[in-house]
């Protein structure tokens, strides 16, 4: 398999010195006007930084906690000595956390394994706070390489010459590099450069306008930017071949929540007979849930859908309702790409099957 290179790394860790490092990642909130990098050096500012989506993306929200973790812990050893009230204040700061961005999945995975860190390490505090740097750092390293993977297989599934369509930002930016959908996207072009992209522009944050044009303009990867509402007019047209998108969790039966209006773009999928995949890692699938009616959907603020780049765009004292996520049913998804291959309905038995693979 020919490798695509992407130079996008949207979060590193990055040590100054002892017991000071920093969280760097990209300012998504600045793209597609200016495109720099951020320092967060405190864990509040990771909450805020999460909360109000400079980081973005289930993926890399997940390293952004692993990293908040890490940004607490250096901040308690400053005024704390006791090593069991510097685990429990942690602890506490970690759950705090989580509770930013309650749909995607990876933030509380990831901050899961620092806690689990902090409850089996025997070390002192100074030796703890490198063991958690540690692990966040192999975390931002295994995204990349899963990422590869996911990509490889994906690309098995791309007909020659494909129309790709895909919905919100599930690339680089989403991710610490290369990408879930957009990895997919990234290996099969690699092989294949008449592939091409339709991407959905993604209200009520744009991310598929702002992001992943942003993304494949700067690979060359051929893109064309279509409103949220087009995809039924281009397929009945015979102009989308496959639909990639991502994930921010998904059930044990295959029903899968991912930015709002995804699941408008798979009822339309499966009745125009195109294939609907998912691209994301074993750690999106929330194995604790059975069905997609138990994942809790995030509310964001009302001034998303109202204004558009801190302009108005509608009455003022208008009624709205702002979900960031729909949930897919597992019916219209014809598979799921993940490191481990591409699983198949039955979810439950597939999904199963990848976990003993993985554990292994």
């Amino acid at each position: 398999m020919v490798e695509f290179k992407s130079n996008i790394k949207s979060i590193e860790w990055t040590q100054k010195e002892e017991m000071n490092g920093v969280s760097k990642m990209i300012d998504q909130t600045l793209i597609p006007y200016e495109y720099k990098y951020v320092e967060i050096k405190t864990g509040q500012e990771m909450f805020d930084a999460i909360k109000t989506m400079i980081v973005r993306g289930a993926p890399a929200i997940g390293i952004a906690g692993a990293h908040g973790v890490c940004l607490y812990a250096q901040e308690f050893a400053k005024t704390i000595q006791n090593l069991d009230e510097f685990k429990t204040k942690l602890k506490e700061r970690a759950e705090y956390l989580i509770s930013c961005r309650p749909t995607a999945v990876n933030l509380r995975w990831a901050v899961e394994k620092q806690i689990e860190l902090i409850n089996s390490s025997n070390s002192n505090i100074k030796e703890l706070i490198k063991e958690l740097i540690k692990q966040a750092i192999k975390l931002e390293d295994e995204d990349i390489k899963i990422n590869k993977r996911m990509g490889d297989y994906g690309a098995e599934v791309v007909p020659k010459g494909a129309t790709i369509l895909t919905h919100c930002n599930a690339g680089a930016l989403a991710t610490v590099g290369y990408g879930t959908a957009l990895g997919v996207i990234r290996s099969a072009f690699a092989k294949d450069p008449t592939i091409q992209v339709f991407a959905d522009e993604t209200r009520p944050r744009q991310q598929g306008a702002r992001l992943t044009t942003f993304e494949l303009v700067m690979d060359k990867i051929p893109v064309t930017l279509i409103t949220d509402g087009m995809c039924s007019y281009f397929m009945k047209k015979g102009m989308i071949d496959m639909v990639v998108v991502g994930a921010d969790r998904i059930a044990t039966n295959g029903d899968t929540a991912n930015k709002i209006g995804t699941y408008t773009v798979a009822i339309s999928a499966k009745y125009h007979n195109v294939p609907f995949y998912i691209a994301a890692p074993l750690s999106t699938i929330d194995t604790s849930i059975k069905t997609g009616d138990e994942i809790k959907i995030e509310e964001r603020s009302h001034e998303e859908v109202t204004h558009i780049n801190g302009k108005a765009i509608c009455t003022e004292g208008v009624k709205v309702i702002n979900p960031a996520f729909d949930v897919t049913p597992h019916e219209l998804i014809a598979g799921i790409i993940t490191e481990y291959g591409i699983l198949r309905p039955d979810y439950n038995k597939s999904i199963a099957e990848a976990f003993e693979k993985a554990n292994k």
